[in-house]
């Protein structure tokens, strides 16, 4: 969100559109833009405009003009009740970084509504319980389903594959190894191609062809690696990735791979007495978005409108937006998936608390690293989400250079090529 040192008020400016036109809507800069309740406001079904249709809009040469400002203020506009008790406002639009200062006269003849709703307004309204009934409330509310005596087989959920759960049984296992893992790989078609395409990739630039799975485990990849990474594509592909998710979000695998890289090398910065297993860090950062295809299989409906409340809402934290929608979140629903197909604790801690830069319960340094890694990605472009300051605590709880971080995110994205081939394959093998 740009921003500016002005000490006005400060108000954020939305284009929709709908089959009658294009209207503005305005409302305070730390607030959620409410389809619903402009829609039901305005008698109209109005859609946010994509973020690159944004940018070009509001990146007119003639908007940076006082006079062309104005006229874009004469456009059908909506806004908060409280606009009008300024005289003077900040105006921001955070696709295209326009700031500019207005009269409120300008906009006088728009229409108050009421369509804002702060972050303490949505945390007020959370239900009191656990995890667990948030997602039962969520799924009598918003499907047809009955919730059995278990959750588990209310939600219909593909079961784990028997390989899976052999790698989870190893992954478990402190006493495994490479000799345990690789006639796991060998049995399963799917997870042997997989392998050798990693194996191949230039991302991993294995000195010489890799010829077979023991090559592929032993020599380049490693028993952490094929077996966090092996774990964490296998529980992916039980579901699809949504084709109607946000216009111009972040591809669902290109983030995965990108947190976990990031996430890994982040934590191979720490002392070696507070470091956590890098295998363990990778796999809940490659599954740390795990909710978001819960979601939209669960609720397909209903995630069309958070996919429009994403686009409307760079702004917000996408946790508020989908308690606000739902009464839920893709790190609850994760976070107990998790749990309920017996991960590590250390996967579902880390999931279900990655927001929360305050965490401090156990396994609290890899709840930060994923923290970390999120908004590091997010400053690139390369994870969704509003980009936030990242407060240097965080740096001195994990004992990481913030300079040292920035070189690890420099390194990955040099190898940006190289990275999206290694997406592809994850795709590819969906």
């Amino acid at each position: 969100m740009p921003k500016s040192d002005s000490d006005l008020p400060c108000y954020r400016l939305v284009l929709l559109h709908d089959a009658k036109g294009k209207v503005l809507a305005l409302h305070p800069v730390d607030s959620l833009l409410n389809l619903t309740a402009l829609w039901k406001q305005a008698d109209r079904k109005l859609q946010p405009i994509r973020s690159n249709d944004a940018k070009r809009f509001f990146g007119q040469d003639a908007l940076k003009q006082e006079s062309g400002r104005y006229k874009l203020l004469a456009m059908p506009v909506f806004h908060s009740p409280e606009l009008l008790e300024h005289k003077t406002i900040e105006i921001v639009e955070p696709h295209s970084g326009l700031v500019f200062s207005a009269p409120t006269e300008k906009i006088r003849s728009g229409k108050s509504s009421t369509f804002a709703v702060t972050i303490d307004e949505i945390e007020e309204m959370k239900p009191e319980g656990s995890d667990v009934e948030a997602i039962t409330k969520a799924v009598e509310r918003f499907t047809a389903l009955r919730v059995k005596q278990r959750l588990e087989d209310t939600l219909g959920l593909p079961s784990l594959s028997p390989t899976v759960k052999k790698i989870i049984e190893l992954r478990s296992d402190p006493e495994a190894g490479v000799q345990e893992l690789v006639p796991v790989v060998r049995v399963d078609p799917s997870l042997s191609a997989q392998v050798m395409s990693w194996a191949a990739s230039p991302y991993y630039a294995a000195p010489g062809k890799v010829t077979s799975i023991d090559d592929a485990v032993i020599r380049v990849l490693g028993f952490d690696l094929v077996i966090n990474m092996a774990l964490g594509t296998a529980m992916g592909q039980l579901l699809n990735v949504p084709k109607t998710g946000p216009r111009e979000g972040t591809p669902y695998w290109l983030q995965a791979v990108y947190n976990a890289s990031l996430a890994e090398q982040l934590c191979r910065c720490m002392p070696s007495d507070i470091r956590p297993q890098p295998g363990i860090v990778y796999l809940a950062a490659l599954l740390h978005n795990f909710g978001y295809l819960v979601l939209a299989h669960l609720f397909p409906p209903h995630f069309n409108m958070l996919a429009r409340y994403f686009e409307a809402n760079p702004h917000f934290p996408i946790y508020a937006i989908e308690q606000q929608i739902l009464g839920l979140t893709r790190e609850q629903i994760g976070s107990w998936l998790m749990t309920s197909w017996d991960l590590p604790e250390e996967v579902s801690t880390a999931i279900r608390y990655q927001n929360n830069t305050d965490y401090e319960g156990e396994y609290s340094h890899t709840v930060k690293l994923l923290n970390l890694a999120n908004r590091m990605l997010r400053e690139k472009g390369l994870s969704d989400g509003p980009v936030e300051p990242i407060p240097e605590s965080i740096f001195v709880d994990l004992s990481i250079d913030r300079d040292k971080a920035a070189e690890k995110l420099a390194i990955l994205i040099e190898n940006d090529e190289d990275i999206r081939e290694l997406t592809s394959i994850l795709e590819d093998h969906h």
